[in-house]
């Protein structure tokens, strides 16, 4: 009997860490719903300063919802580079979940960038 009991108890711990794994993931569970965030909680999201934040409401307000995250890349001042830093933490729909600021660890420089 112990036999069997063992390799399923084994199972169910293995599915029991895979699954605690996956929460502790940065997803939707940190995000800004740009359709419907504030000033504050756009400065939230990493390089979104109150300019930034700004022109992000205008181009809602003059265009509509924003159907997919990489039409943030109409808005001026935000690039290819910026959108990528974004992207993690920005939805279309639900609510707003990101509490605080996003910030994002700079790059090491190297001997040649000197």
């Amino acid at each position: 009997m112990a036999a069997r009991v063992m390799p399923l108890l084994c199972a169910l711990l293995l599915v029991a860490a895979v699954a605690g794994a996956q929460d502790a993931r940065p997803s939707t569970q940190r995000a800004v719903n740009i359709n419907t965030a504030t000033s504050d909680q756009l400065q939230l999201l990493p390089g979104v300063g109150p300019a930034l934040a700004g022109r992000i409401i205008a181009f809602r307000e003059a265009n509509g919802p924003f159907e997919k995250v990489d039409e943030l890349a109409a808005v001026q001042g935000i690039g290819d580079k910026s959108l990528e830093k974004m992207r993690p933490y920005v939805v279309t729909s639900g609510t707003t979940t990101l509490t605080e600021k996003v910030r994002l660890p700079r790059p090491q420089k190297t001997a040649t960038d000197e």
